[in-house]
């Protein structure tokens, strides 16, 4: 008869930063989601809440259907899409080569951080006014709000992952004669890029924060104008649908990002067992 396994071998719940399976992973995503539409449909049928207010799972889900097949709400999930990926890769455009320079070279970081800074504690809804001053009711200031609410997050998180590049790194580099910005380009560059998709990553999530609140500045197109139109009419199962549609589009694009990083960084990648 074979010893037990020793109790320093065995594999626990909750054990403290061990990568869990694959199908441990599955079984939790799915199991959670269960938990919260049981709970939600079983409020829903206990009377426990307005069902004007909160609708029921199934009827949101029944309403989420005729959207797509009856009304073209298909047509406003693809501009919705559009408007944050544009917006989102402008201010990483943006904020990339910015956060590396500052990142890098200090005397850059004390020329933009102070300013950078400051815009970070300004919440782009306030631009709202001034944006469709400047831009009138057309594309522009939607855009403008979903790039003015991501940029300057991202120029802090991609400078401070740069200056965490090790400065051995950097030194070894100068000392075999490389010059300041053959460092920047060969060194720097690679050694912080796995962070910076990581931080592309997060603030996409936050892009798609701002998307009803960009949408609802004199649009009739998109995800957040639909959800208006069914304020409006105390349509509550529609703007439910539309928070689903976000949630699952925001999920989407996460997986897809981390399944980027994992195909461009697979050295970094933890095997799961």
């Amino acid at each position: 008869m074979s010893d037990p396994v020793p109790a320093s071998r065995r594999r626990r719940f909750l054990d403290i930063r061990k990568p869990i399976s694959r199908r441990q992973a599955v079984i939790s995503a799915i199991g959670i989601w269960a938990v919260f539409f049981g709970i939600w449909a079983g409020a829903s049928i206990g009377g426990m809440v307005n069902e004007l207010l909160v609708p029921a799972p199934q009827k949101v889900l029944v309403t989420l259907y005729e959207l797509f097949a009856e009304r073209g709400f298909a047509s406003d999930v693809l501009i919705s899409i559009l408007r944050v990926l544009v917006a989102f890769l402008a201010a990483s455009l943006v904020a990339i080569p910015l956060g590396i320079m500052m990142g890098s070279f200090p005397a850059i970081e004390g020329i933009v951080n102070p300013f950078v800074s400051a815009w970070r504690y300004l919440p782009a809804p306030s631009f709202i006014p001034v944006l469709l001053m400047w831009f009138g009711t057309g594309e522009a200031p939607k855009l403008a709000l979903l790039f003015i609410g991501v940029v300057f997050f991202l120029i802090t998180l991609v400078m401070d992952h740069t200056r965490n590049v090790r400065h051995e790194l950097v030194e070894t580099a100068l000392t075999l004669g490389a010059s300041r910005w053959v460092t920047v380009r060969s060194v720097i560059m690679p050694a912080v890029l796995p962070d910076v998709v990581v931080a592309m990553r997060q603030m996409l999530a936050v892009t798609w924060t701002y998307l009803v609140i960009a949408e609802i500045v004199a649009s009739t197109t998109g995800i957040g104008a639909m959800m208006m139109r069914a304020r409006r009419f105390l349509h509550t199962d529609e703007i439910m649908a539309g928070i689903i549609v976000i949630g699952a589009l925001g999920l989407l694009f996460d997986m897809l990002f981390a399944r980027l990083h994992r195909q461009l960084f697979p050295y970094l990648g933890e095997k799961r067992r």
